[in-house]
């Protein structure tokens, strides 16, 4: 198990787009050692996903995983997906409002705004390319880790300067309102 230092805001990896990853590497030991070293981190730290350039990779490559997360008991569970060289293309303009944190901006959460249907296209761990339509809550998991492909973190998308605080502050005052949010989102989307 390869625990990685998690970069934090600032940092210039992070605020630089990825790197595609060459198709033909998917299969090397070297690509394939960078998704288990962010399995293994994500994990180590309860995220619900992780970008490679968090860990210090300059490449398009994330992975998400939701289970029976100790930070985000509301989250609809999502199996352990391998995300490489993706696109996400909008389907409506229907937005709803996320709660969201980041590993890279360590005890803050903030309001984004994010799309309610969207289409993603990349490859797989094994080279397989994969298309699919994810929507409701799911869907901002997968565009909060695509912003990192593109150097953009939640900050970045806040939409209202006054919903800045602290985890603690978060889990204390406004987790369970936010929970009853998700609850109706998915609801709604089924996810």
């Amino acid at each position: 198990m390869t625990v990685r230092k998690v970069l934090q805001i600032g940092h210039p990896i992070l605020a630089a787009r990825a790197n595609e990853v060459p198709i033909e590497n998917i299969p090397t030991p070297e690509v394939q050692g960078w998704v288990d070293d962010l399995i293994d981190t994500m994990r180590d730290a309860n995220g619900a996903g992780i970008a490679a350039n968090q860990i210090g990779i300059p490449h398009r490559l994330f992975v998400i995983e939701v289970g029976n997360n100790p930070r985000y008991p509301y989250k609809p569970k999502v199996p352990l997906t391998v995300v490489i060289n993706p696109t996400v293309r909008f389907l409506t303009e229907e937005t709803f409002v996320s709660n969201e944190g980041c590993l890279s901006v360590p005890q803050m959460r903030g309001n984004v705004d994010r799309h309610v249907e969207i289409e993603v296209s990349y490859y797989d761990r094994d080279g397989q390319q994969q298309t699919h339509e994810i929507r409701g809550y799911s869907a901002c998991t997968w565009q909060h880790e695509y912003d990192h492909l593109d150097g953009i973190l939640f900050p970045h998308r806040v939409t209202d300067a006054q919903s800045f605080c602290s985890w603690d502050v978060f889990q204390e005052f406004q987790q369970e309102a936010y929970a009853s949010h998700v609850k109706a989102l998915v609801a709604k989307w089924g996810a």
